[in-house]
C-alpha cells in the first residue's frame, strides 16, 4: 500500500511539474512576441530551452514535497503569512500595495531577461545552499562561503586567462575544477583548525573570509585591464565561456552542473561513509568517537567538501555571467545560502526549491523597485518574517521531541525517610 500511494504521488509530482513548467515557460515567451504565441513558437525558437529549465524548476517543487511531506504545507503556510505581513506594512506606509505587488510577484516572469535573472540567481544560492548544508548537518557553523566564491572565481579565471588555446570540452572542465579545487582548499583550512586545534569554526571562517577577498581584489588589481574606468580583467576567450542554452536571458549550461551537484550531495550524505559520519557526529560527537569515527578527519572533510560547491557557485557567476573577473562578484550571496539551508532544513533534495523562491522574492524586489518605486526593503522585512516563521516551527518540534523524550522516561521520586529512589525500593 505505502508502494502504491508513493508511486501515485511521484505521478502526480511529475504531472504537477509539468503543468507549472508548461506555465511559466509560456507566460516568459509571450513577453518576448508582442503578437501572441502561435502553434510553431511552441516547437521553435527559445521556448523548448525555457521549458527544459522550466522543468528543473518544476521538479525542484515537487522534489520539495517529497522531501519535507507535511512540512511542505507550514512552509507554504509560512509564506503566505509573511507576504499578508509585507502587505500590512506596505498599507500603513500609505503606498499602492496592489501594484507593489503585482510587480514582486510577476516581476520575475515578466520579461525574459528577468526570468533569466531568477534563474542564474537560483543556481547561485543552490549551489551555496548545499555548502551550507554539509557543515551543518555536522552540526558545524561555518560562514567561509563568501572567501571561497572569491578564490574559486579567482582559480577558474586564472585558468580561462593564461591557459589558451584549448578547445571548449577541455577549457571549460579545466577552469571549473580549478575553482573546485580552490575552494576545497580554503575550506580545509578551518576544517584543520577546527578540528586539530579546537579553534572556533564561526570566528575562523568569518576571519578568513575577509582574507581572501583581499587576496582576489589583489590579484585583480595585478591583472586588471589598464586605463579602463572599472577594475576588471579582459574578457574570457569563448572556449572558456559556458554555453547558453536561452540566448537573450544569460542562462547557461551551469543549471544542468547544479542538478547534478544537488544529486551528488544527497548521495554523499545518504550512501556513502563520509556521509554516514557526518550525520553521526552532528547527532551526537561523543558518540560518533566512541563508535570508532574519526572525528578530526570527518569534520575537515566536510568543511573541504563543503568549499567545492561554494567554489563552483563562484566559477560559474564568472564563466557564465560575467565572462571576466570584477569587483563585487558575489554580494553577500553566501549569506543568502545560509538563509536557504535553513529554510530546506539542511535537506539536499529540499534546497533548490527554497533557493528558487529566495531568488524570485531578491528579483521581484528589484522590479519593484524599478516598476513600483518602493524600496526593496520591503522583500527584507518578508525573508526576515519567512525565517523567523520556519525557525519558530523548528522549536516548536524540538519541544515537542524533549516533552515526548521526558514523558517516556520515568521520573523517580526520592523518599526522604529510606534516602533512595521510590523506584528502586517497589522493585522486587
Amino acid at each position: 500500500m505505502n508502494r502504491r500511494w508513493r508511486l501515485l504521488w511521484v505521478v502526480i509530482g511529475g504531472f504537477g511539474s509539468l503543468v507549472l513548467a508548461l506555465l511559466i515557460s509560456v507566460q516568459v515567451v509571450a513577453t518576448t512576441l508582442p503578437n501572441g504565441i502561435t502553434s510553431n513558437d511552441l516547437t521553435s525558437g527559445p521556448f523548448i530551452p525555457i521549458l527544459i529549465v522550466n522543468l528543473l524548476v518544476g521538479l525542484s517543487a515537487v522534489l520539495f514535497v517529497i522531501e519535507t511531506g507535511w512540512g511542505a504545507l507550514r512552509a507554504l503556510f509560512s509564506v503566505v503569512a509573511a507576504l499578508l505581513i509585507g502587505f500590512v506594512f506596505l498599507l500603513i506606509l500609505n503606498t499602492d500595495p496592489v501594484n507593489a505587488y503585482a510587480n514582486l510577484l510577476g516581476g520575475p516572469l515578466s520579461l525574459l531577461n528577468r526570468w533569466g535573472n531568477w534563474i542564474n540567481d537560483a543556481l547561485a544560492l543552490t549551489l551555496l545552499g548545499l555548502a551550507i548544508t554539509l557543515v551543518f548537518r555536522a552540526q558545524l557553523f561555518s560562514l567561509g562561503a563568501e572567501g571561497q566564491i572569491y578564490l574559486g572565481a579567482l582559480a577558474a579565471g586564472a585558468v580561462a586567462l593564461y591557459i589558451p588555446g584549448l578547445p571548449a570540452a577541455i577549457h571549460i572542465p579545466l577552469a571549473l575544477a580549478a575553482g573546485c579545487a580552490a575552494g576545497f582548499l580554503w575550506g580545509l583550512l578551518p576544517g584543520v583548525l577546527r578540528a586539530y586545534m579546537g579553534a572556533n569554526e564561526l570566528v575562523s571562517t568569518l576571519m578568513l573570509n575577509p582574507i581572501g577577498i583581499a587576496f582576489y581584489e589583489l590579484c585583480l588589481q595585478a591583472i586588471r585591464v589598464p586605463l579602463t574606468g572599472s577594475v576588471v580583467t579582459a574578457e574570457f576567450p569563448t572556449s572558456a565561456q559556458l554555453p547558453q542554452i536561452v540566448n537573450g536571458a544569460s542562462v547557461t549550461v551551469a543549471v544542468f552542473y547544479a542538478a547534478v551537484a544537488v544529486i551528488v550531495t544527497w548521495l554523499i550524505m545518504q550512501r556513502t561513509p563520509l556521509g554516514y559520519e557526518i550525520r553521526m557526529i552532528g547527532a551526537n560527537m561523543r558518540f560518533a568517537r566512541y563508535g570508532g569515527i574519526n572525528t578530526r578527519r570527518t569534520i575537515v572533510l566536510s568543511m573541504a567538501v563543503s568549499g567545492i560547491f561554494a567554489g563552483l557557485a563562484g566559477s560559474a557567476l564568472v564563466m557564465g555571467i560575467h565572462h571576466r573577473l570584477r569587483l563585487g562578484i558575489s554580494s553577500g550571496l553566501a549569506f543568502d545560502g545560509i538563509v536557504v539551508a535553513l529554510l530546506a532544513r539542511n535537506k539536499p533534495l529540499a534546497v533548490p526549491a527554497m533557493a528558487l523562491l529566495y531568488a524570485y522574492l531578491r528579483t521581484g524586489a528589484d522590479v519593484m523597485q524599478s516598476q513600483a518605486k518602493i524600496s526593496s526593503d520591503i522583500v527584507r522585512v518578508i525573508e526576515a518574517v519567512i525565517i523567523l516563521l520556519v525557525t519558530a516551527d523548528a522549536l516548536v518540534d524540538f519541544l515537542k521531541v524533549i516533552r515526548r523524550r521526558n514523558s517516556n522516561e520515568p521520573q523517580p521520586s526520592v523518599s526522604l525517610e529510606m534516602g533512595t529512589n521510590s523506584t528502586e525500593a517497589n522493585t522486587p
